[in-house]
C-alpha cells in the first residue's frame, strides 16, 4: 500500500514527481547514500529540487514499530513552516508499505537559492562571521526560532551549523530535522540544552563570548540572567566535554 502526496502548486511536474514509482526512477545527481538511504538533485525548469529516497527502515522490528524516518522529515519541516520558522518547500512525500512493514519512502523539497549552511562559512573562516551586524542579524533570527520550537515542547535534536542555511539577504532557514520530536519533563529539560550545546559548540570557536551570551539572551527574551539561566548555560557549556 503506498500513499503519495504532490502539492497542487507544483501540477505541472507529476510526471516527474507524481508517484512513487515516477520518484524512485529518477535520476540525477548523487549527492549523499547510505545502507538505509539516498540524497539526489535534479533540475527541472531552472529549478534544483532535492529528492530523499528511504529503500528501508531498519532491521528487524524496526520495520514494523515506530515512525518511519521519512515521515518524520517531512512532517517536520510541515510543522516549521506551520510556526513562521523559514525553511525548505516540501513538494512532494509519501511512503509505501507492504502489509505492516514499511518498505520504501521519499521526501522532494525546493532548493533555497543562494544559500549556504553555516558549517561550510566556519570551515572557511569567512568574514561574515567577523562582521557584527551580520552575526547579530542571523542570530536574532536564530534564537527566535529556536525559542518558538522549544515552546511547542519540540527539539531539533540535531541543531547543528550544517543545518543551518543563510542566504544573501541574511534570511535563516532551518532544514534536516528527521530526529526532531516532542517532549516533557526532565526530558524535555535535556533536549533543550542538547539543542543548545549543538549551536555552541562551533559558536564558541568563530563568535565571542559577549556574541554567544547575547545569542542566549535573546533566546530566552531577558535582560538579566536568571540562577536557573545560569545553571543551564554551564550544563550547555560543558554538554559536549571530553566528547569532541
Amino acid at each position: 500500500m503506498a500513499g503519495w502526496n504532490l502539492e497542487p502548486a507544483y501540477a505541472a511536474l507529476a510526471d516527474d514527481f507524481g508517484s512513487l514509482e515516477a520518484v524512485f526512477a529518477l535520476q540525477g545527481e548523487r549527492l549523499t547514500r547510505d545502507p538505509l538511504s539516498e540524497v539526489i538533485r535534479v533540475e527541472r525548469g531552472g529549478v534544483n529540487y532535492y529528492v530523499k529516497r528511504y529503500v528501508g527502515a531498519g532491521k528487524g522490528l524496526r520495520r514494523y514499530l515506530g515512525k518511519p524516518r521519512v515521515k518524520s522529515e517531512w512532517q517536520n519541516l510541515k510543522r516549521f513552516a506551520k510556526w513562521g520558522i523559514p525553511t525548505a518547500d516540501v513538494v512532494a512525500w509519501g511512503l509505501e508499505r507492504t502489509g505492516l512493514a514499511y518498505a520504501r519512502g521519499a521526501m522532494i523539497t525546493r532548493e533555497l537559492p543562494k544559500t549556504e549552511d553555516l558549517s561550510v562559512l566556519a570551515d572557511r573562516n569567512d568574514p561574515c562571521l567577523k562582521d557584527p551586524k551580520w552575526v547579530s542579524a542571523v542570530s536574532r533570527q536564530l534564537a527566535e526560532y529556536t525559542r518558538t520550537m522549544h515552546e511547542h515542547r519540540f527539539t531539533h535534536n540535531d541543531l547543528k551549523w550544517r543545518n543551518l542555511l543563510v542566504d544573501d539577504q541574511q534570511t535563516l532557514y532551518l532544514i534536516d530535522c528527521p530526529n526532531g520530536d516532542f517532549w516533557r519533563g526532565f526530558w524535555l529539560k535535556y533536549r533543550i540544552t542538547k539543542d543548545l550545546a549543538c549551536l555552541d559548540k562551533v559558536a564558541k570557536y568563530h563568535l565571542s563570548a559577549t556574541q554567544r551570551l547575547r545569542f542566549y539572551m535573546q533566546y530566552r527574551q531577558r535582560t538579566h540572567l536568571t540562577t536557573s539561566d545560569k545553571q543551564r548555560i554551564r550544563h550547555v557549556v560543558k554538554f559536549f566535554e571530553g566528547r569532541e
